[in-house]
């Protein structure tokens, strides 16, 4: 490739790294947190067994609003209030997941409150993909910034490569022109002979 050629790949590549820094450190960051978020209460509530494990609940859904209610930093009034019911079957319990970011997690066979904490892993996800800072920024932003990325990835490994490439070009090179002075002198040599 032509000076010009490796001199633009240099520019790209520093140019788009500028350019996608803060939103590929907001990535990295987010990213790291949604690693470890099983293991850091902080992230997610862990969670918490209930009495019943694969059973029918002993509670319904009017039951379980009713409970997520009673529960004062949930600040849960209406079924508008939650974002949304995961039930599990396995550990016996429901989490109760309110629009405001904080997780009950009630035991589906007393309707005992187990757990009540804010969960950040959802506000993290939503910083992580974009749609925290506005619902456009997903496409406008993070997305571009992903090509960005995978342009840096495709100019960086060619920048790696291209100081290998230059060495075995020159290798060859520096082999054929060898091989050109022996030809040469072998048949010099034999004109010698020849002749002599």
């Amino acid at each position: 490739m032509s000076w010009h050629t490796r001199r633009d790949f240099r520019k790209i590549h520093r140019w788009g790294a500028l350019l996608i820094a803060l939103p590929f450190l907001i990535v990295l960051i987010t990213g790291l947190l949604l690693q470890v978020k099983k293991e850091f209460d902080w992230i997610q509530p862990p969670t918490q067994k209930g009495s019943l494990s694969y059973q029918t609940p002993e509670i319904g859904f009017e039951r379980i609003l009713a409970i997520a209610k009673s529960d004062e930093e949930a600040l849960i009034r209406s079924w508008e209030d939650i974002d949304r019911l995961d039930i599990r079957p396995d550990d016996g319990i429901v989490k109760v997941r309110s629009t405001e970011g904080w997780e009950l997690q009630i035991d589906l066979g007393t309707g005992a409150i187990l757990s009540s904490m804010e969960r950040r892993s959802g506000v993290i996800e939503a910083i992580h993909d974009g749609s925290w800072f506005h619902d456009k920024a997903k496409l406008w932003i993070f997305l571009p910034s992903a090509i960005i990325v995978t342009i840096l990835w495709i100019t960086g490994i060619y920048l790696f490569f291209l100081p290998y490439f230059a060495k075995w070009q020159n290798r060859k090179r520096l082999k054929d022109r060898k091989q050109k002075r022996r030809k040469r002198k072998k048949v010099h040599e034999d004109l010698l002979e020849e002749v002599g």
